[in-house]
């Protein structure tokens, strides 16, 4: 039975189509989730993709985090779902409090797109298995409020615990505490990042690199071994 990973559209999305062509790349089935449902059709994994969810206003995420399809995904990643946000998503994620910390404008207060060096940290969640900790990969990148921060006692907890998942080299894009680029929760289901993995999964396009991919197939197996 193929695994059905599904991706949730809210308002200002763009990256949504992106993430489905990712996973089906990968060998799963994408299946499309609209943020006004709470129904999400069965799926075995979730994936809240990049964007501008309602033009990011008031605070990057905080009204998306508001969405009913989010009661729904709120409820079963406490249950164990496995969940990825991504980008718009990460922030989501932080306002809907799955994650710690919060998300703050860059730095340099601009923009800011390029392809991005990052630092594999733990290889053991649900969503990185098929990479290697410490090995380095080359992500493109994309935000305007893609600052992690959180106090300095939620950091140390993080680092602490193995929590980070990845981590900027060479180059800090947007002025995150401790050069941290994404983190899982406790359990390792649920991750969020900044950088946009599902536009690095063909050699053609993005980096040039599919070192995106994993992301997809390292969630695939879990699925399918479960």
């Amino acid at each position: 039975m193929t695994a059905r990973i599904g991706v949730v559209t809210f308002p200002g999305s763009l990256d949504d189509r992106d993430t489905q062509r990712a996973i089906r790349l990968a060998g799963a089935e994408p299946v499309a989730l609209w943020h006004k449902d709470k129904d999400l059709k069965q799926v075995d994994a979730v994936v809240l993709p990049g964007g501008f969810s309602y033009g990011d206003y008031l605070r990057a995420g905080a009204i998306s985090r508001f969405s009913p399809v989010m009661e729904t995904v709120i409820e079963q990643a406490k249950a164990g779902l496995p969940v990825l946000g991504i980008c718009n998503g990460f922030q989501i994620l932080t306002e809907a409090h799955l994650l710690p910390g919060g998300m703050l404008g860059n730095d340099h207060l601009h923009f800011i797109c390029r392809d991005q060096k990052l630092r594999v940290e733990n290889a053991e969640t649900a969503w990185t298995s098929d990479y290697t900790a410490g090995q380095e990969i080359r992500i493109p990148l994309k935000n305007m409020d893609g600052r992690y921060v959180a106090d300095e006692r939620t950091l140390d907890m993080l680092e602490a615990e193995g929590r980070v998942v990845f981590r900027y080299v060479d180059f800090n894009p947007n002025g995150s505490l401790r050069d941290i680029a994404g983190i899982t929760n406790e359990a390792g289901n649920v991750v969020g990042l900044m950088p946009h993995p599902e536009h690095a999964v063909e050699s053609l396009i993005g980096t040039g690199r599919t070192d995106g991919l994993p992301f997809f197939t390292s969630i695939l197996k879990k699925l399918v071994n479960a």
